[in-house]
């Protein structure tokens, strides 16, 4: 028996950048240690609570908040009432139109205008109310 005629060896093909990249491909490393403790997070409210500067910073932000609304409230509020006397200096016919046997300026002044009060607080109070639930639950998130 003759021997079998071995295949010939092949000659290793040369590296490509693509199969360097892949034997030198990363590999993440994890610690056994999964259940390590960690830093207690405190939630924003006792950061408020006990007055930190974090606590400082969202107290500052709200009541910032809180504070424009109001002024912006006021300020409309204080447009429209010194408005309407402008607007019968300005427009002397308005003076003597008579609104049920009154001069308009004295109905509008003494009767119109606290209605606008009314509806001004309602949506002070309803927005300042969606300021605190936003507060809150921005708060509770953390």
């Amino acid at each position: 028996m003759s021997p079998e005629p071995r295949p010939a060896r092949r000659a290793p093909l040369p590296k490509t950048d693509a199969s360097r990249r892949e034997s030198t491909r990363r590999v993440a490393v994890t610690s056994p240690r999964t259940a390590a403790a960690r830093r207690p997070r405190y939630p924003a409210t006792r950061e408020i609570d006990e007055q930190t500067r974090l606590g400082e910073v969202y107290m500052r932000s709200f009541l910032r908040t809180q504070f424009r609304l109001a002024l912006f409230v006021c300020t409309v509020l204080a447009c429209v009432v010194g408005g309407l006397p402008l607007l019968f200096l300005l427009i002397p016919q308005l003076r003597s139109v008579h609104l049920l046997g009154i001069p308009l300026p004295w109905a509008v002044l003494g009767g119109l205008i606290y209605p606008a009060f009314v509806i001004g607080a309602w949506l002070y109070v309803r927005q300042a109310e969606r300021n605190e639930r936003h507060f809150a639950e921005l708060v509770e998130r953390q």
